[in-house]
């Protein structure tokens, strides 16, 4: 998953408490592994095992830590509850964020589908969709609404994250809808970079740019180019054996 939009790429930014953005990217990956050590059972973790069950080097992982505080023991490791709540806190989970889904396809059948979104601080308000054969069918326990009713829904109900996974075209005109009624942070599946005003967050998932940078490493690891190869010209013994082209120099 990449952060996306038409502004300019600057330098590295920081958080407002002073957090480098890479390392917020990395904090829910190291909540997840938290939360798994949790759920095994295990009490404590050293850096070097968190930091496996992160997938990063544990130098990382206590440089990222660090900009939280200071929650290890030397020679203990991490409290694994206490340093997952701090990171949950730290990460905004630890409260209810309201979120809709804009566009009711393949997509957004599976995530409105999902059941994870509930136990990690987000619960889906609305469903929306402008297709009127889609409109009031039923999903879970939740009912596919008319996109008219956006603003009311946002207004209603403090929406601040919309999801959007409708196609390519309409996906401008959904994000500055959802900008307009208050959205303030967006997560973008639609093929399309978006452009957003300063102040709204947004992040991009593209499945198939993850599938093509992972057909790259497949390619550096066979060691053999994708592209077919170039087939070999047939040997010529002499200019004689060159086929005419037609006239040729001082013809």
């Amino acid at each position: 998953m990449t952060r996306a939009s038409s502004r300019r790429p600057g330098p590295p930014t920081r958080t407002e408490r002073g957090i480098p953005e890479a390392t917020v990217a990395r904090l829910p990956v190291y909540l997840r592994a938290l939360t798994a050590l949790s759920d095994g059972g295990i009490a404590t973790a050293s850096s070097e095992d968190l930091a496996t069950a992160a997938g990063v080097n544990s130098a990382k992982l206590r440089k990222d830590l660090s900009y939280l505080g200071s929650y290890g023991t030397r020679g203990v490791g991490y409290d694994v509850e206490y340093l997952r709540y701090q990171i949950a806190r730290e990460i905004g989970v630890t409260q209810d964020w309201a979120v809709v889904i804009v566009g009711i396809g393949n997509l957004g059948h599976a995530l409105a589908n999902y059941s994870g979104f509930g136990t990690r601080g987000f619960r889906i308000v609305a469903l929306l969709d402008a297709d009127p054969n889609l409109v009031g069918e039923r999903i879970g326990d939740m009912e596919v609404r008319d996109f008219a009713e956006l603003e009311a829904i946002v207004e209603a109900d403090r929406v601040s994250i919309g999801v959007i996974t409708t196609p390519a075209g309409p996906a401008q005109e959904v994000c500055d809808r959802l900008v307009a009624a208050g959205v303030t942070s967006i997560l973008n599946f639609a093929p399309v970079v978006l452009s957003v005003p300063d102040g709204v967050d947004i992040r991009k998932v593209d499945l198939s740019i993850e599938l093509q940078i992972l057909a790259y490493h497949e390619q550096r690891k066979s060691g053999e180019a994708a592209l077919p190869q170039v087939p070999e010209l047939p040997a010529m013994n002499g200019l004689t054996d060159l086929p005419s082209v037609g006239g040729g120099v001082g013809a």
